[in-house]
């Protein structure tokens, strides 16, 4: 996920920061990751029990490391031309081909996971080395490595196949954290918070198709009606505490932030603090209050305590209706 070395960035030396825009191309790729956090959602409603949660914590981190490698690719390669946009598209199958094996990712369908997430970390360096080409020999390797270590949990069962995902969640999180006051780095950053920022967006969207998916038209009554409404109630107050106030000042300060700063700000920022919010309602809060902290973006204390009462609430929600109901359903996306 790594970007390249300052003195790669001068790709194209007329090109100035505030001229990297997000492309649709780079929208439509989003569209398909997403529906990774479908797959998710309908895992968890399956299983709704601390191992199940579990699953969806690893397999979530694994498959954002590499939605985030992406994000990171197009900011320093953007995809505007032909070559390019053909490579995001083989992406977008090999993230199809791990979302649709989602359901069955710790037992028959570990090994096709296993297989398109390699085919994600190929494509993403091809993607890479387009721009940079040996350079990408920096983190490919060690991406390689993880989507091999995938594969192996898909052939095992038990404490081995956790022990080996738990491995990938490792390797990627934790050398760069070590090395994230690293000035070889940079970050476009108006693409780069445009970028997250739009997956946000996309993810508040599926939450509202999840709603109406998962009502019964013929059960319909003023208590389905007012549980729709909350949900979507609650999904405008996310967007509002992320879009009001801290994209604009995120995006500010890794402006103006130097070299190794803006790296440490964009990978506490928009991945360690990212996973938790797209994770769900409580984590959101907790994910936001990790943003704040890391961007320094001013106190978060109010967004903790929510998280404690948002906790007590949702596991109220779901001790109340039955998982498998219309409403239980909505309420597995407040996870």
């Amino acid at each position: 996920m790594q970007a390249p070395p300052a003195t790669l960035m001068a790709m194209d030396p007329g090109r100035t920061e505030e001229e990297v825009r997000v492309s649709t191309v780079e929208l439509f790729f989003d569209l398909v990751f997403v529906f990774t956090l479908t797959q998710l959602t309908a895992l968890l409603a399956d299983d709704l029990s601390a191992e199940g949660a579990l699953r969806v914590g690893l397999i979530f981190t694994v498959l954002f490391w590499m939605y985030g490698a992406y994000a990171w690719a197009t900011n320093q390669v953007p995809p505007d031309r032909f070559g390019r946009q053909a490579l995001l598209v083989c992406g977008m199958a090999a993230f199809l081909v791990c979302a649709l094996a989602i359901p069955h990712a710790f037992d028959r369908s570990g090994v096709i996971f296993g297989v398109g997430y390699l085919f994600v970390v190929v494509v993403h360096s091809v993607l890479y080395a387009q721009g940079y080409g040996w350079a990408v020999l920096r983190f490919a390797p060690v991406n390689a490595l993880s989507a091999l270590l995938v594969i192996w949990a898909g052939l095992v069962d038990g404490l081995l196949a956790y022990g080996l995902w738990f491995a990938v969640v490792l390797i990627h999180t934790v050398p760069p954290w070590l090395v994230r006051r690293s000035t070889r780095f940079d970050v476009r950053a108006a693409h780069f918070v445009e970028r997250h920022g739009l997956l946000l967006i996309v993810a508040f969207g599926e939450s509202v198709i999840a709603i109406g998916v998962a009502i019964d038209p013929a059960q319909l009554d003023a208590g389905l009606l007012a549980a729709a409404l909350l949900a979507l109630i609650l999904a405008a107050e996310l967007w509002w505490v992320y879009f009001a106030h801290d994209a604009e000042h995120a995006e500010h300060l890794l402006a103006i932030a130097s070299g190794g700063d803006r790296v440490r700000y964009a990978l506490g920022g928009y991945f360690y603090s990212f996973v938790p919010m797209l994770l769900g309602v409580v984590l959101y809060l907790l994910g936001q209050a990790a943003f704040h902290s890391v961007l320094r973006l001013g106190p978060a204390s109010l967004r903790l305590l929510v998280a404690v009462v948002a906790a007590a609430f949702a596991g109220v929600g779901v001790q109340a209706s039955p998982p498998r109901s219309s409403l239980g359903w909505c309420c597995c996306w407040l996870r």
